[in-house]
């Protein structure tokens, strides 16, 4: 099938504290960053890229993505992020469709978005997210427009902050990748799994 067109979104609030702070998104696996290897997988598969992220948002300005922050106060979490894309997807883009990834997963698959879009269409349902094994990615998802002030509600008025919490209300498509050789949504926290990651490129060229 042939997806609808999809904004992606790239998720960057996470600090990398457990490798000594700094954004996650720039470690080098394989001689590429992380973000570098999420831009070169999520870029065909979408209509256009753009990060999600607090702060000094001049950090990424060498990256060419455009850079969008939260509109929800007090480092709200995911959700808050995603709704950032959906805000900036409805002004600027023409879809009614993001999908989110975090900025720490270097081999995202390159059928995300058309198994995704799959995913929802099979369950009958407005959102899907991704599952290796056993393992749900509740933020490696698929979202709709038509949901973004629901979202801005429960966010803003209920103080939902876990993804699951949200999406279990509109139920949820979920899209399967098998977890070997390697788990594609891989995500890079410690310096040990940096090292694996670096494994995982070279014996898989990925």
């Amino acid at each position: 099938m042939t997806p609808s067109p999809t904004l992606g979104v790239i998720l960057a609030g996470g600090q990398a504290r457990r490798l000594g702070g700094g954004d996650k998104a720039r470690i080098r696996i394989g001689g590429a960053t992380i973000l570098e290897r999420i831009v070169d997988r999520l870029a065909p598969q979408c209509c256009a890229l753009i990060l999600s992220a607090n702060g000094d948002v001049t950090r990424f300005a060498d990256t060419g993505l455009t850079i969008v922050s939260d509109s929800v106060p007090g480092h709200a979490g995911p959700l808050a992020g995603i709704l950032a894309g959906l805000d900036w997807a409805a002004e600027h883009a023409d879809t009614e469709w993001i999908v989110s990834a975090p900025s720490d997963c270097p081999f995202l698959p390159r059928d995300l978005v058309a198994q995704l879009h799959a995913a929802r269409i099979e369950a009958g349902a407005q959102l899907a997210c991704a599952r290796s094994g056993e393992r749900l990615h509740p933020v490696v998802a698929l979202w709709p427009l038509a949901l973004r002030d629901d979202l801005r509600h429960a966010l803003l008025m209920e103080g939902v902050r876990k993804v699951e919490t949200w999406t279990a209300r509109h139920g949820i498509g979920i899209a399967e990748w098998p977890a070997v050789p390697f788990d594609p949504f891989f995500n890079v926290n410690t310096a040990e799994d940096t090292a694996e990651a670096d494994r995982i490129a070279a014996q898989y060229g990925n």
